[in-house]
């Protein structure tokens, strides 16, 4: 089991390799799936049966790669409140952005449930014998011996079998759908990553490096929340308990806690490679130039404590 997880933490790390074990892993659950429970009914309900059982996992998969995805939720907590940016239009413009980047995350698992359950054809087979299309039954039932027949009992073609030819064709056409979305599917992925490493204002190791660095962050960022969180559940419990006061546990204010929850765009004029790393570096720069300031003035004046002369100042702090 050990095993098992340190495979799945790695295929995690390794973007490519974490699509193609969730496209694996959802190819084996439409298997699993259509074997189990999927079984036409044969009637005039064959068409929403089969529509059901090819589209609706693939809607449900898309939402669950939004509801997993650490990003939509950076991206949407919170907005409300600042709903102020979103009538700037460089701010609506990054936005629908970063929307845009998680939708074509969360598109992996549901496209693989798409392009499965089209190769392995039962879905389509169900779906079309019930068509009320009659130029379609007609293209599929010419032919077939008799053709008469095949039209009449075109919804009880998926359950009786006796219409082997029938069933072929069907099941050609589903297979050549679902060749035509994988081949889709892999030429916009291209496009996408060929127009985006195009536009990179950074190099190839450059980017590999923020990405390295972005993975570690939150592994580090997750087990720090956890243990931080812990300590200070502790804390309270202990002092409640044993009726004292508590110890002191420095915790991040709500703005610092804002300042690194939104989403980052990289930028080749500051070299920061997240909203955490920008809040630390940016926080020790503006300490350090305050203290300066302190340091200066109260060499300047003579009098005033350097804490007094730095309010008296004006300066506002930033952090």
């Amino acid at each position: 089991m050990e095993k098992f997880k340190t495979v799945l933490n790695i295929a995690s790390k390794q973007t490519n390799f974490g699509f193609g074990l969730v496209a694996l892993t959802t190819a084996g659950g439409e298997q699993i799936f259509s074997s189990v429970a999927f079984k036409c009914p044969c009637n005039k309900l064959n068409f929403f049966y089969g529509m059901v059982f090819l589209l609706v996992p693939a809607l449900a998969l898309l939402l669950l790669g939004y509801i997993l995805s650490k990003k939509t939720w950076k991206l949407f907590t919170g907005l409300w409140n600042h709903k102020e940016r979103l009538c700037k239009w460089r701010h609506l413009v990054a936005t629908s952005l970063a929307f845009f980047q998680i939708s074509v995350t969360a598109m992996v698992a549901p496209s693989s449930w798409i392009a499965v359950a089209l190769l392995n054809g039962k879905y389509y087979e169900c779906a079309m014998t019930g068509t009320n299309l009659s130029a379609f039954n007609l293209h599929v039932c010419k032919d077939v011996d008799a053709e008469m027949d095949c039209l009449k009992m075109f919804h009880r073609i998926p359950c009786d079998g006796g219409n082997e030819e029938v069933l072929q064709t069907l099941r050609a056409q589903s297979q050549i759908l679902g060749w035509l979305v994988i081949v889709s599917i892999m030429l916009s992925s291209l496009q996408f990553i060929c127009v985006a490493r195009c536009f990179s204002p950074i190099s190839y190791l450059q980017l590999k490096f923020w990405r390295a660095y972005a993975q570690e962050e939150s592994d580090l960022m997750d087990s720090h929340i956890v243990k931080h969180a812990t300590e200070l559940a502790e804390r309270n419990l202990k002092s409640f308990f044993n009726q004292m006061p508590p110890k002191e546990i420095p915790t991040p204010s709500n703005n610092d806690w804002e300042k690194i929850s939104s989403l980052y765009k990289f930028s080749t004029r500051d070299h920061y490679y997240s909203t955490l790393h920008r809040y630390v570096e940016t926080k020790s720069d503006t300490e350090s130039g305050m203290m300066r300031m302190m340091s200066i003035r109260s060499n300047e004046t003579g009098d005033n404590p350097a804490v007094l002369d730095f309010v008296d100042g004006g300066i506002v702090p930033i952090c």
